[in-house]
């Protein structure tokens, strides 16, 4: 279940701006450094985060997330630029926001598009998790230090939404400095730094250090 309607709302919206912000303050060198999602540039990390909002606020949500639809995205943007990027996830903000306002609570609670867990809620806070992690992935490419804040919380929420609905667990997320989630209707308590889990629950670490397997990761 997503965290409560205002703090995914502005969440998400203060995201994608500091994300643009990264995105304008990348340069050239930094552009092509290759990323932990693989096969990827960061100037291809950002054409997705800019694709995916831009085919959320355009209704083009057939496969959202899948391997062909973020490839398309990529690849659609080829050859565009950080100041041409940062534009268009400022504009596609700017029509979200709008989007947001215009939801009413009971479209807010109910399904979200196919392929995604949960609510249109836990739908809007799995774009919040994406664009923070993202905006790591960057900033390890480009040698720059880590960034947590509020999109960690949202992060392990939606992870605990995805694990549940991958039949994971039963389990208790009580990592460090976030609210607790119960998976599967709760069991043995999964403790430590919560930036840590959400890097082993996408594949980006080993989650052996947790006390973890390979099947805590939600894209094996």
């Amino acid at each position: 279940m997503a965290l409560p309607r205002t703090t995914v709302t502005d969440g998400t919206l203060t995201e994608y701006a500091a994300f643009a912000g990264l995105v304008r303050s990348l340069g050239d060198d930094e552009w092509a450094k290759p990323t932990r999602c693989d096969g990827w540039t960061v100037g291809d990390v950002v054409a997705h985060v800019a694709g995916t909002l831009t085919d959320v606020v355009s209704g083009r949500l057939e496969g959202l997330g899948s391997p062909e639809v973020t490839a398309r995205e990529v690849d659609e943007r080829r050859g565009a630029g950080p100041a041409a990027l940062a534009d268009e996830l400022d504009a596609s903000a700017r029509t979200a926001k709008e989007l947001l306002a215009a939801f009413d609570d009971a479209a807010w609670n109910g399904e979200a598009p196919p392929g995604v867990p949960g609510t249109l809620g836990d739908g809007v806070e799995a774009l919040w998790y994406d664009t923070f992690l993202h905006a790591d992935d960057i900033r390890v490419a480009a040698g720059r230090a880590t960034e947590t804040g509020p999109g960690l919380e949202a992060s392990v929420s939606h992870l605990a939404t995805v694990l549940e609905s991958q039949g994971w667990g039963p389990a208790t997320l009580a990592l460090d400095g976030v609210a607790r989630h119960d998976v599967g209707g709760g069991g043995r308590e999964i403790t430590g730094d919560a930036f840590a889990f959400v890097l082993a629950a996408t594949g980006r670490t080993d989650p052996a250090p947790l006390g973890l397997d390979e099947t805590v990761n939600v894209y094996r």
